[in-house]
């Protein structure tokens, strides 16, 4: 990776498409219905939120999209190959980082090339460029817990980018940050995405969040899971704090809350 540490992370792939999907969870007499009948699609390089109350089966969609829950029915496909269990090209952000305790910052970017026998110089490199972009550069030599929670975060995804997926899946990142964290690493992902634009699937229950962050909202149903409205957003990029005073961001806002707020809709 030289030059731009987005160089050679650009690809024209990452269609995502679901179809008819339900998933099921628990075993035996004890299995619910978590998602049912759910399609849609997200073009490559767009940043689609799912958006819902806690127990719609958001996660659940997102742990299937990474390949590590089966589905009952439907499919699932990735620029036309059927999802098929947990993939490099499917990274994955969690609430809490995942980062070794042991490893360095620079190590922990850096560990997927090594699993993938890089060479070390090359790999040291590419979680050097990565670090800057996510505006770490400095920090190489910390380990996690000399981290505050927003920095933790910013290297776990500096972590998955380094991988080159075709699809970002993110399971409410930065739920667990205060407010004016949260705000700030909202804006540092969308830097990110403008400079990486991988396809994106966010999940988080924030009505504010999925409106700033989005270029369409799927917004879900109470349990099981289903779609109730798909949003394609008309606010420009790049996006900044303001946007969520404007007329159309609270426009929206409350057409989400009613929806949100009728269990059968």
């Amino acid at each position: 990776m030289s030059g731009d540490p987005a160089d050679g992370h650009r690809r024209p792939s990452g269609h995502v498409k679901v179809s008819r999907v339900s998933i099921m969870l628990g075993e035996s007499d004890k299995a619910f219905q978590a998602v049912d009948d759910l399609s849609f699609e997200v073009a490559p390089g767009e940043l689609l939120c799912l958006l819902g109350p806690s127990g719609c089966g958001k996660s659940t969609v997102l742990g299937a999209l990474a390949g590590h829950l089966e589905i009952a029915t439907g499919a699932i496909t990735l620029d036309g190959e059927p999802v098929a269990g947990p993939s490099p090209d499917r990274g994955l952000v969690f609430q809490q980082h995942t980062l070794f305790p042991w490893k360095k910052v620079r190590h922990n970017v850096a560990f997927g090339p090594k699993m993938r026998r890089v060479a070390r110089r090359e790999r040291l490199k590419a979680a050097a460029d990565l670090l800057a972009l996510v505006g770490l550069a400095g920090f190489e030599d910390f380990y996690p817990a000399q981290l505050s929670g927003g920095m933790q975060q910013r290297v776990e995804i500096a972590r998955v980018l380094i991988n080159h997926p075709r699809v970002l899946l993110m399971d409410e990142p930065f739920s667990a940050l205060d407010a004016l964290t949260r705000a700030r690493m909202q804006q540092v992902l969308l830097d990110i995405w403008t400079r990486i634009p991988t396809t994106t699937v966010f999940v988080t229950h924030d009505i504010d969040e999925a409106l700033f962050l989005a270029d369409r909202i799927i917004v879900m149903s109470h349990r099981p899971g289903r779609v109730i409205d798909d949003i394609r957003l008309p606010f420009a990029r790049p996006r900044h704090a303001d946007l969520v005073t404007e007329p159309d961001f609270v426009r929206l806002k409350r057409h989400v809350m009613g929806l949100l707020r009728h269990r059968d809709t």
